[in-house]
């Protein structure tokens, strides 16, 4: 083949088509190229001009673009970023829809304006959230109304009997002070400045009150025992009884290792039954009465954790049991002393008037109550609030404050109200004004418990607003509510 055919042969080769060989190769075809035609008188061809101007132009280009393509990517990933922000927020995109404020403000009120009906027998106020000041507060802002308007002189709480009777004793003139009675509460959200006021306020008023008229303080929980087998051993001494056998099954603040859950619940039902024998044949029936009520404390507790054991999920209803148990017991104690009503707080969970667990099966502790004494007889007072920064613990025993909005309607219109706190009275609500369909209809309501607020959940609680809201209406769970437009978190004491 001569040189003429060679050229010939590489000019077939479409120029065009060595855009697509790399940069290397398409050097070394064009100084093949270029020799042989300038032997025949051919133009001479530089590889560093024409094509290879177009060329480079084209990888310019290609760069632009893909510089143009990462920063549309970044974009989409930050705006993605935002609105994932936004949503965990405010728990939504926005904090929804707002009840009629003019309407809302026609009636709602002031918290002092509370008022109970004649027959009402169980006074229950609802917190939202366990971890905001605000909410305790409120316990004692709505006490203060039971005691002067309405002679409630019985407060009881969600917290284990005995741990309440050391905080009685102390508004009783015990020794100590207000902060060592909340400790011994048991739980952390009652070791709060606000729990002690409370206190103080109750020991203040004993001291001034006349014989008989003095406030009485109660817990209506089992789930601690320290306390409560303390006061069993006290009451049985005083009884005369024989403590011997009570007294192996502690060692130290926990239960002995020496009795299982069986045994220690047997013990227990036949304390309960020599001591109910014994009560009809006594005259220290209020000496009976009470250890009698202790040892079913002990007994519930046992009960109680053996369940949670066996089947954690099936035993959610067994302490609303009990403390709708407990809360009947109190109230009886009330009216042998002439009182016809008492005053119980805790979470709203608890205290609902219709309330179940998932699935519908176990009612709370608030639906047991209506079912008993009647649904005129237990006037319930759900709270909620617009914004909360709430206090949770965490597994490593530390508490973190988070921030969720309850997307509650009502909460809303009371917070464009220009309301701190205010109250709203579903009974004088009329049924044909847009604040009524919101009352009497599905809405959003918040509801955080003491859950940690760290790992998987803290996770799920950022992604899922239904974790901590509840879609309910509202009228079937209270009689009137208590909006809070900013809750703060509590400060718990060490």
């Amino acid at each position: 083949m001569d040189f003429r055919e060679q050229i010939r042969q590489m000019e077939r080769v479409n120029i065009n088509d060595m855009e697509r060989v790399p940069e290397w190769a398409r050097d070394e075809q064009l100084e093949r190229i270029v020799p042989l035609k300038e032997l025949w008188g051919y133009p001479k061809i530089s590889a560093d001009t024409g094509q290879r101007s177009k060329i480079k132009g084209m990888k310019s280009k290609k760069k632009k673009n893909t510089a143009v393509r990462r920063i549309v990517v970044i974009c989409i990933l930050a705006a993605l970023v935002l609105i994932g922000a936004v949503f965990s927020h405010f728990g939504g995109f926005g904090t929804g829809e707002s009840a009629d404020p003019e309407e809302f403000a026609a009636y709602a009120g002031q918290i002092s304006e509370i008022t109970i009906p004649e027959n009402t027998r169980i006074i229950a106020l609802g917190e939202a959230t366990h971890g905001n000041r605000e909410f305790q507060q409120l316990k004692l802002d709505v006490f203060q109304i039971m005691v002067e308007r309405y002679g409630v002189r019985a407060f009881a709480l969600e917290g284990d009997y005995g741990g309440c009777e050391v905080v009685n004793r102390y508004i009783h003139g015990g020794e100590g002070t207000a902060k060592e009675a909340a400790a011994a509460i048991g739980f952390a959200i009652y070791r709060t400045g606000e729990m002690e006021e409370l206190i103080s306020w109750m020991r203040g008023y004993n001291e001034t009150a006349a014989d008989g008229d003095d406030i009485r303080f109660y817990g209506f929980d089992m789930q601690r025992t320290e306390y409560s087998y303390q006061f069993l051993l006290e009451e049985l001494k005083s009884l005369g009884h024989d403590t011997a056998e009570l007294e192996k099954l502690r060692d130290g603040e926990d239960w002995s290792a020496l009795y299982d859950h069986e045994e220690r619940i047997l013990l227990f039902t036949e304390l309960r039954q020599d001591l109910s024998e014994r009560a009809s044949a006594s005259d220290k029936d209020q000496a009976i009465d009470k250890a009698v009520h202790l040892a079913d404390i002990l007994l519930q507790n046992q009960v109680m954790e053996k369940a949670y054991e066996e089947n954690f999920a099936g035993a959610n209803g067994i302490p609303d049991q009990y403390m709708a148990d407990n809360t009947m017991w109190i109230l009886e104690q009330e009216e042998k002393r002439g009182n016809d009503r008492i005053f119980i707080t805790g979470h709203n969970g608890h205290l609902e008037q219709s309330g179940t667990y998932v699935g519908g099966e176990n009612k709370v502790m608030g639906n047991l109550l209506t079912d008993r004494i009647g649904k005129d007889a237990y006037f319930a007072i759900g709270t909620d609030f617009y914004k909360t920064t709430c206090s949770f613990p965490t597994s490593s025993g530390k508490r973190v404050n988070r921030t969720f909005y309850s997307r509650d309607p009502l909460a809303k219109a009371s917070r464009k109200n220009g309301y701190d706190f205010s109250w709203l009275d579903f009974s004088i609500i009329p049924a044909d004004v847009g604040v009524a369909e919101m009352v009497n209809g599905y809405i959003f309501m918040g509801s955080l418990g003491e859950n940690p607020m760290d790992g998987l959940n803290g996770i799920v609680y950022r992604i899922l607003p239904y974790a901590y809201r509840i879609w309910q209406v509202p009228s079937e769970l209270y009689d009137g509510m208590i909006f809070v437009t900013e809750a703060h978190p509590i400060s718990v004491n060490n």
